[in-house]
Formats: C-alpha cells, sequence, structure tokens
C-alpha cells in the first residue's frame, strides 16, 4: 500500500503544502498566504489546507510542518519566530487537536536541510549544513541522514550567534528581534541587504535590483554585494571550522544570486583552519520548494 507523506511550510508571508508519494515525487501542490499577525487565523488556515488537500487525493497522509522557529523542550511553546505571532503559543498541540492526528513540528531550516540531504543537493555527503538566506535566517544540520535536534532544540541557529570579526562598515552592530545586537541574521538576511545599500548610497533596492545593477557595471551595487560576501564568508567559516561539512547549501530568497557560488570559497577559505577548503558550497536541488518537502520527509 502507498504511503502519502504531507509536509507544510508556514512561513512568514505563504503557506505551501505537498504531497509525496512513496518514491519522493510530488503529486500535489498548493500555495496560500499566510494571515499577518493573526495566531488563531494562523492555525486555521493551516488545517482548512491539510483538510482541503487530503479530501481531494481521497487520502489521509502523515503530517509534518516547518515553522520560523522551535518548539521549546521545556513545554511546547513556540520560540525563536521571525513570525511573532507563533511566540508563546502551543501551536503543535492546537494543530493536533484540529486535525485529529499526531504530527511532527521542526524549524523551517531544519526542514531545508533535510530535504537536500535526503533528495536533494547533499545527497550522499556525510555532513550536510543546510542555510536559510531570506527574510531572516537559519541553519539545520544532517548527519548521516540524520536531523540534528540539540539538548535545547537549537542546533543550527546560526542566525544568531554575532557576526565574527565586524569591520568599521559593519558598526554599529544592529538590534535583532531577538533583543540582541549583532546577529548574523541583522547582516544576512534579504532586508540587511536592502538597508546595507541604502545606508551607503540612500537609495532603496532589492537585492535583485542591486545584483542586476552590480552585472551592469554599477560600482556602489558592486561594493554592496562584496560586503555581503564578505559578512557571509566570514559567517560561514565559524561553521566550517566547527562541523567542517562536506556541503553547505543555501536556500532562500539571496540564495538565487548565483556570484555567490563562485565568490564564496574565496571569502571563507581565509578564516578556514585549514590548508585547504574543500568544502562545496551549493544551490538547492529543489528550489523555493526544498523546505515544504524536507517537512514530508520528517516521517522518514
Amino acid at each position: 500500500m502507498s504511503r502519502l507523506r504531507l509536509g507544510v511550510d508556514l512561513g512568514g508571508t505563504k503557506i505551501e503544502i505537498i504531497a509525496l508519494d512513496d518514491a519522493g515525487r510530488a503529486v500535489l501542490r498548493r500555495r496560500i498566504a499566510t494571515p499577518q499577525g493573526d495566531y488563531g487565523e494562523t492555525v486555521r488556515a493551516v488545517a482548512s489546507l491539510v483538510t482541503t488537500v487530503e479530501t481531494e487525493l481521497g487520502e489521509r497522509g502523515s503530517l509534518g510542518i516547518g515553522i520560523p522557529g522551535a518548539e521549546s523542550p521545556g513545554g511546547g511553546l513556540i520560540r525563536n519566530a521571525n513570525s511573532t505571532c507563533l511566540i508563546g503559543r502551543p501551536l503543535r498541540a492546537d494543530l493536533e487537536a484540529l486535525l485529529q492526528r499526531e504530527l511532527r513540528l521542526a524549524n523551517d531550516a531544519n526542514c531545508f536541510a533535510l530535504s537536500e540531504a535526503t533528495d536533494g543537493a547533499g545527497r550522499g555527503a556525510e555532513v550536510v549544513f543546510g542555510v536559510i538566506l531570506g527574510t531572516g535566517v537559519g541553519g539545520g544540520i544532517v548527519v548521516r541522514g540524520h536531523l540534528l535536534a540539540g539538548a535545547n532544540a537549537i542546533a543550527g541557529e546560526w542566525g544568531h550567534n554575532p557576526l565574527p570579526l565586524p569591520a568599521a562598515a559593519d558598526l554599529p552592530l544592529p538590534t535583532c528581534y531577538c533583543g540582541r545586537h549583532g546577529c548574523i541574521e541583522t547582516y544576512l538576511c534579504g532586508p540587511a541587504l536592502t538597508r546595507d545599500h541604502a545606508r551607503q548610497t540612500g537609495e532603496t533596492l532589492s537585492p535583485a535590483q542591486i545584483d542586476a545593477r552590480a552585472s551592469a557595471g554599477d560600482r556602489a551595487c558592486e561594493a554592496t554585494l562584496q560586503r555581503y560576501e564578505a559578512r557571509l564568508g566570514r559567517a560561514l567559516a565559524g561553521v566550517i571550522n566547527l562541523l567542517d561539512p562536506q556541503v553547505i547549501v543555501l536556500g532562500g530568497g539571496l540564495s538565487n544570486l548565483q556570484r555567490l557560488y563562485r565568490n564564496l570559497p574565496a571569502c571563507c577559505g581565509p578564516h578556514v583552519f585549514s590548508d585547504v577548503f574543500y568544502t562545496r558550497i551549493v544551490p538547492p536541488a529543489h528550489g523555493d520548494s526544498s523546505g515544504v518537502r524536507g517537512a514530508a520527509w520528517l516521517w522518514d
């Protein structure tokens, strides 16, 4: 009998669901807008999406959900979420009550890393570090095909480490929503790239616009991207020195900047405690739907 796996990616702007068959093929995918700032509506939207898809397919599946935060092992409430309406809420319990089943919950970066390690760009690697560079910044660690959660359920929470070796251009240390200053996320998320360019030039551009102008020879945009790459290189070098992954997979909107894959090895290398640099830094095989696939794989 076939086994249906459902995965949900609960994002800040969209909720996506995918249904995978036994071979990992997507048989259905849907996206809806995330209700903004309303926890109850968000929970009901997820439950309704799951119910609608199962009705359409005529089958009930296992359910995994990726969220922009983590479930506290000290009581099951959500913490560390940049979708702040989830913080302090019993999301798993509320969804299980609505859907009348057990489900598995994981950080969205963990889901992304699991997807790419299972059948994506990191397939076959012993250690994979999956990075989210989007509206927030996070990471997930997969070792020999298994997610690392950690004693405090924060394994991979790389975005809230301080940026290593801040230079003059990195000061003053930005304030993060988490209450700290100088978090990696405040330098490397998409909005941070826009803010950095605006601070230096007075012009507000999206990351894609900055990239396009840099490719066309705009020196200010090129300088902005070089600052970004230098920061990302230092931040990733800290991960490499600790975990030494065979593969780092970049995800999130900024993973579409193709120059990162050419330039990051040279930015990381001087900060890596090794005479060689063999770590592969690659784009995701499953694109922006990798996280939702990983949520479905939480039941493997």
